[in-house]
């Protein structure tokens, strides 16, 4: 009897850890979701784009299409990869996380260079001359994969940074987690930002009630509004959380000036605020310093990207 008491109290010792294993998980889960929002919103403002001009049936599976390679990208590739770094080379996360938040800023000043100064866009008019939609559907959602797959990455190094470091299988396990989340949430968002005018054209031509009608072609008109919405803030975004990764990185790299400073007038700026929004103050000076600091390398990094690294990776793709 003794021994089958101490056996069940063993076991409760271990269901007691593995609940709360559940709970450092979904705490972390919460926290890196929070802060890879800023480049969850970006993807999902994106994606719509590589499904649009394409008949309403094929739109669905295409997602579907994209969703299922954001999922290998996370799980098969990056995490893998994320957690042989954790384990052999730590100190390498902090470089590569701020390669990516400079990605994050080129991304994003370019996309606002391009929404002051249009210029064209030859990806897409190629994908425009192509005449057989079976395979313009293959090159859309092989370029939307290849899309993800730089955001997923910045996704996952990010959530990786602020999960805690006491266990690997916890690290992993968190990582995981995030990545999951994150893909039902933006491709369930995607799937419902594109079929939402569908909806809206079908209730504006057979809803009885005037007022059914009147919200389906409300609907119609509100997409595009709203997408526009989602590029413009995905873009500051893109700005904010790529300024904020760099800083944060050359602060651990013992840099911490630029940091610093921008704290010290967040902090001044909450001071001068009322007590029930000094928070938020604090957030806005931060998000638009950080903001500015990733709009001026992003424009800078504009002619490196442009003048050296593309035609560079060009002539390797041709090598190989």
């Amino acid at each position: 009897m003794s021994g089958l008491l101490a056996l069940l109290d063993d076991v409760a010792a271990i269901a007691k850890l593995a609940a709360t294993s559940v709970d450092d998980v979904a705490a972390a889960a919460a926290k890196a979701g929070t802060k890879a929002a800023g480049v969850v919103i970006d993807d999902a403002a994106v994606t719509p784009k590589y499904v649009t001009g394409f008949e309403a049936s094929r739109e669905l599976p295409m997602i579907g299409r994209i969703a299922l390679g954001s999922v290998r990208n996370k799980l098969l590739i990056l995490l893998p990869a994320l957690m042989l770094l954790e384990a052999f080379l730590p100190q390498a996360i902090t470089p590569l996380l701020m390669l990516g938040g400079a990605y994050l800023c080129f991304e994003g000043a370019e996309k606002l260079l391009h929404a002051v100064a249009p210029h064209a866009d030859h990806a897409v008019e190629q994908d425009f001359d192509t005449r057989d939609p079976a395979h313009l559907e293959e090159q859309r959602v092989s370029g939307a994969i290849k899309t993800d797959f730089i955001l997923s990455a910045e996704i996952m190094t990010i959530a990786l940074a602020v999960i805690p470091g006491d266990s690997l299988w916890l690290q992993a396990v968190t990582l995981a987690l995030v990545g999951m989340l994150i893909t039902v949430g933006v491709y369930g968002a995607v799937a419902l930002i594109v079929k939402m005018d569908d909806v809206g054209l079908h209730l504006a031509k057979t809803a009885r009630l005037g007022a059914t009608r009147a919200v389906g072609r409300g609907l119609v008109r509100a997409m595009p509004r709203l997408l526009s919405v989602l590029s413009t803030v995905g873009t500051a975004a893109m700005l904010w959380v790529g300024g904020n990764i760099v800083l944060h990185g050359l602060a651990e790299l013992g840099f911490a000036g630029p940091y610093d400073m921008i704290h010290h007038w967040a902090e001044a700026a909450a001071h001068h605020a009322p007590g029930a929004i000094q928070g938020l103050v604090s957030w806005l000076v931060t998000a638009l310093c950080d903001g500015v600091v990733g709009l001026a390398l992003g424009l800078l990094l504009i002619p490196v990207a442009t003048k050296v690294i593309s035609p560079l990776a060009r002539l390797v793709f041709r090598a190989g």
